[in-house]
């Protein structure tokens, strides 16, 4: 229970957190700063409920009446605070289909990497340490959010949702829901700030919440380290319900197995939450899902196949940019550590191809672009790419 115990005590620092954090932004000057106003509103605030709360709403943390951030203006901010840094990776939407553009529901899936691990365990030999600064990593990570304007964000280990990304982002308009690792591994560092997990946001203007589920992914009946959060929305455009998953697999080479167990948990979730929701909402057609995740598996493996192979009628988004539809792209994370350079495709976007078009996807930087040090950089702040799809509904009549 340790790791609950520290959880709590982020919840009761974050006061003191956002306070060190707002008078350090004052005494470099930039104490009109959109992010750190955005930060020090959450000292006036009552603590957070335990995000494992059976209880807990993924809308108690945000308050609708609060005047909402630019976000033209905290992007400029972002780009102030790391003028003498390299520019942004420059990447391009690749355009797939022709939904209705006026209703795209864009999603962004992106392991930002854990601030405890990436200083402290994950050892980027060709990436100086300056590079993860916290002060100025936090900024690339808000500015690849913002680029891209995503309506849903699903994130994998997040270490700073409370004093960072909750209050940034709920600035935004971002409702969300966190669930941490049970064990996770960022305990073991000196000076952590807490455990890592899952986080989804949603943009509150365009969907109304239905039902959250927070699950820790089982494996031959026994509960594992690995988590998902499942939400059920309705559009506000549409009407229409839908399911987004987040999830974050079993890392590392010979857990194949233990991560092929853990996909099939979530598939059986899947079909669980799918199958109320519909019943709830007297649903002709099966609700459609959108699945986002670090699956830390490359297409060959098992869990990918189950996926593909699924009753649920999924396929993969990134798919999209290959020549035949049928490839994923060559890499999604690209890294040196100690062991040698690690290349490979362990992210996706699965979606329910019978019911969702893809319009669009985010082209990946090119080799040439990352550069010979690979991730993290100077100008990327996590070893994992973010993936960004459009996907728009397709025509009811066509679905039944």
């Amino acid at each position: 229970m340790i790791q609950f115990v520290k959880l709590n005590q982020i919840g009761m620092k974050v006061a003191c957190v956002t306070t060190l954090l707002f008078l350090s932004a004052c005494s470099m000057g930039i104490s009109t700063s959109s992010l750190y106003s955005a930060l020090a509103k959450t000292v006036s605030r009552p603590p957070l409920p335990h995000p494992c709360d059976s209880t807990y709403s993924p809308g108690s943390d945000l308050d609708l009446d609060q005047n909402l951030a630019d976000p033209l203006e905290l992007l400029q901010e972002c780009r102030e605070v790391l003028r003498n840094r390299p520019a942004q990776l420059q990447r391009a939407f690749v355009q797939t289909g022709h939904g209705d553009g006026r209703q795209t529901i864009r999603v962004m899936q992106w392991n930002v990497l854990a601030q405890a691990l990436g200083e402290g365990m994950d050892s980027f030999v060709q990436c100086p340490m300056d590079a993860l600064n916290w002060a100025e990593r936090k900024y690339l990570i808000l500015q690849e959010i913002l680029t891209y304007k995503p309506d849903i964000i699903c994130l994998q280990e997040v270490d700073h949702y409370f004093d960072m990304f909750q209050p940034i982002l709920a600035s935004l308009g971002y409702q969300s829901s966190f669930c941490p690792k049970p064990w996770s591994p960022c305990l073991d560092v000196e000076n952590n700030n807490g455990p890592d997990g899952c986080a989804l946001f949603f943009n509150h203007k365009r969907f109304q919440s239905l039902n959250t589920t927070h699950l820790r992914l089982s494996a031959m009946m026994l509960k594992t380290n690995q988590i998902a959060i499942i939400a059920a929305l309705r559009c506000q455009a549409t009407g229409r319900a839908f399911c987004i998953t987040v999830t974050h697999l079993k890392a590392r080479s010979g857990w194949e197995v233990l991560r092929s167990a853990q996909g099939s948990d979530l598939l059986r979730n899947l079909r669980n939450v799918a199958h109320r929701i519909k019943t709830e909402e007297k649903a002709e057609t099966d609700i459609p899902l959108i699945v986002c995740g670090d699956f830390n598996a490359e297409p060959s493996e098992d869990v990918y196949r189950n996926f593909a192979t699924s009753s649920l009628g999924l396929d993969s988004a990134y798919k999209r940019l290959s020549t035949d539809g049928k490839t994923e792209p060559p890499y999604t994370t690209w890294k040196i550590r100690p062991s040698g350079e690690s290349c490979h495709t362990l992210d996706y976007v699965w979606y329910s191809h019978r019911a969702f078009d893809v319009n669009a996807v985010l082209d990946f930087p090119t080799a040439e672009q990352i550069g010979p040090n690979r991730l993290p950089s100077y100008n990327y702040p996590s070893d994992h790419l973010s993936l960004v799809c459009d996907f728009s509904f397709k025509d009811p009549t066509l679905v039944s």
